[in-house]
């Protein structure tokens, strides 16, 4: 059957608006990586996606998962539209599902968004130095956390040569990084990996102190954790998002990975040090994947 092109255009131009407004109806989701437990995850997200849910007027719902890939991979099926992750899941997201960076939060009495991995033991453990943990039981958190895995896995790489599965004498991953500072605690491994916001957050609420988890070794800075969204969201849903997220210290008491004070603008240039050091230690995406 002959169909003249002005309705084939008419038609495909329907067809296209439909497609456009089912999308635009179905609900907003917003991924969070599994940093820490879940429902604690949920709730420092929650004042956000209230204030995303006013601003978009569309439904924000939080999807979470029981590891960083998880997240990546809904995403990149386009079930998560804004997510909230670590540097090296933000550079693996960017790889596997298109992810753009566009906001990060700055801590309370600070004008930089940077935090810092750490090498941390039981303080009676005789663990002064990596060079010490060898052959140790060592957990690190998951194999796409920044400061819970790429950080370090760089720092003993730099230190001894070696990589982690290698040098020590037993390697895991704990999950979460409030599950790795449990785990020094309980001395249910001989050191573990985290970072100085959850390591702070817990001395804070007394879940650690100072004389049962040490540092043994900190990171040079690294360059916070973003939020995202996809790359193929329609350029104004793109907007109204990164300016409610930008301007919502004016509004309420912003909430994110630790105390913050405001979120800023960054892009995916301020990340270059994270595709760097996946470059100069060789890693490939399966293996921080898996």
């Amino acid at each position: 059957m002959y169909l003249k092109p002005t309705l084939v255009a008419s038609a495909l131009a329907l067809a296209l608006s439909l497609t456009a407004a089912s999308a635009q109806a179905r609900d907003i989701v917003m991924g969070l990586i599994p940093a820490e437990n879940n429902e604690e995850m949920i709730q420092k997200f929650e004042p956000m996606r209230v204030q995303l849910e006013k601003k978009l007027g569309a439904k924000v719902k939080v999807f979470t998962a029981t590891d960083y890939a998880g997240v990546i991979e809904a995403m990149k099926k386009k079930r998560v539209d804004i997510a909230w992750f670590g540097p090296l899941s933000y550079y693996l997201a960017e790889q596997e599902a298109g992810a753009e960076a566009f906001a990060v939060g700055i801590r309370e009495g600070s004008s930089s968004h940077t935090y810092k991995s750490i090498l941390i033991a039981p303080c009676d453990s005789g663990i002064k130095s990596i060079k010490d943990m060898k052959g140790k039981s060592v957990a690190f958190v998951d194999p796409a956390s920044t400061s819970g895995g790429l950080m370090p896995t760089y720092m003993v790489k730099k230190e001894t040569g070696m990589m982690p599965q290698d040098f020590f004498g037993k390697f895991t991953y704990s999950g979460s990084h409030d599950a790795a500072e449990l785990a020094v605690k309980n001395k249910t491994v001989d050191a573990a990996a985290d970072n100085d916001i959850t390591y702070e957050k817990m001395l804070a609420k007394g879940l650690i102190s100072k004389q049962t988890n040490c540092v043994v070794k900190e990171s040079d800075p690294l360059p916070g954790s973003p939020l995202v969204y996809r790359g193929d969201l329609p350029a104004d849903m793109k907007a109204k998002i990164r300016d409610a997220i930008l301007t919502a210290h004016k509004e309420i008491k912003v909430t994110g990975y630790g105390n913050l004070s405001h979120y800023v603008a960054v892009g995916p240039k301020d990340y270059q040090m994270i595709r760097d050091m996946v470059k100069d230690l060789g890693l490939k995406k399966e293996q921080m994947l898996k």
